[in-house]
């Protein structure tokens, strides 16, 4: 397979899982700011558009956190080449890019997402739409993956999807992770600590687990299984140990089919040694942030090598 296929391939997903997470961040958003008073309901807005990276461009173009400025930015303004609408452009330049090694099935999936999506967006989007068009944008993604797992061949292009797919969603779940952690909890000394259950409901939700912990946990919101859920629960299919195995099994597949294992493989290995031998209690012993810290830059490490090892720009 060519580099720039590969490259293709493997930032379509990348940017696909981007502009689901940004859905899922702007729902949960949305819950937490209708049950606040203004005050509140734009700080919550302001820790969206942080979480999402984006603080700075934001405040370069708004003096104000309310609601419909804060999704639109994040959804549709044309002065955020990071917002939702450019990076399902993306998704569909990248899904042509690669027509040549996917379905006819993953193709229309994009292609028709883009067409309903760029059209919701084409104006701006009020208070009674957002819902329908955050629901429109998490659908476009689980009609693309499921079009990817249903009918794509196990071969080299299924594997560099998925693995964008998790280098994206374990850049995200680290990210949501420690800013949102430490909005709740300033301080290392986390037990004992009154936090309030909404906010942790809220990440929760940011990441599609509320469902999941609640199924594992019961109801009881408690800091430390929280945080266990999400960073080691390889049940959980958006955890970090969860992505770190996904990403491991789609590169070691990849050295099989080219007879070679390259940086990327090298550093999967650490970070999976890493993974393993933490416990809930040596996490916190290091320190959340300090841990999530490095995460993000194994895993960005992780990305560069995997450019580099199957060179996406040749």
């Amino acid at each position: 397979m060519l580099g720039r296929t590969a490259n293709g391939l493997f930032w379509m997903f990348r940017y696909l899982e981007r502009s689901e997470n940004a859905a899922r961040l702007i729902d949960a958003g949305l819950r937490m700011s209708l049950t606040r008073d203004e005050e509140a309901a734009e700080a919550e807005w302001r820790s969206v558009i942080e979480t999402s990276g984006q603080r700075a461009q934001y405040e370069a173009h708004h003096g104000s956190y309310t609601g419909v400025q804060a999704w639109n930015y994040l959804l549709r303004e044309k002065n955020n080449p990071a917002s939702v609408r450019s990076m399902l452009g993306q998704v569909r330049t990248n899904a042509r890019l690669a027509r040549n090694v996917i379905s006819d099935e993953l193709w229309e999936a994009v292609n028709e997402s883009w067409m309903q999506i760029d059209e919701q967006m084409s104006r701006p989007v009020g208070q009674n739409s957002v819902g329908d068009v955050v629901a429109m944008i998490r659908l476009a993604g689980t009609r693309t993956h499921g079009a990817m797992a249903g009918t794509l061949l196990r071969d080299e292009g299924f594997h560099f999807a998925r693995a964008g797919t998790m280098i994206e969603r374990a850049d995200s779940i680290s990210r949501i992770l420690d800013i949102k952690y430490y909005l709740l909890l300033p301080s290392l000394s986390y037990v004992g600590s009154s936090l309030d259950t909404g906010q942790w409901d809220n990440i929760l939700r940011s990441v599609s687990g509320d469902r999941a912990y609640t199924s594992v946990y019961g109801g009881q919101m408690d800091s430390r299984k929280i945080i266990e859920f999400l960073v080691l629960d390889d049940r959980f299919p958006r955890s970090l140990a969860f992505c770190h195995s996904d990403l491991r099994q789609n590169l070691a597949a990849l050295a099989l089919l080219h007879g070679k294992e390259g940086a990327s493989n090298e550093l999967m290995r650490e970070s999976d040694i890493r993974l393993t031998d933490l416990t809930v209690d040596k996490l916190f012993e290091i320190g959340l942030h300090q841990f999530l810290v490095e995460f993000s830059s194994t895993n960005a490490a992780i990305a560069q090598a995997i450019a580099e090892d199957y060179r996406f720009l040749a």
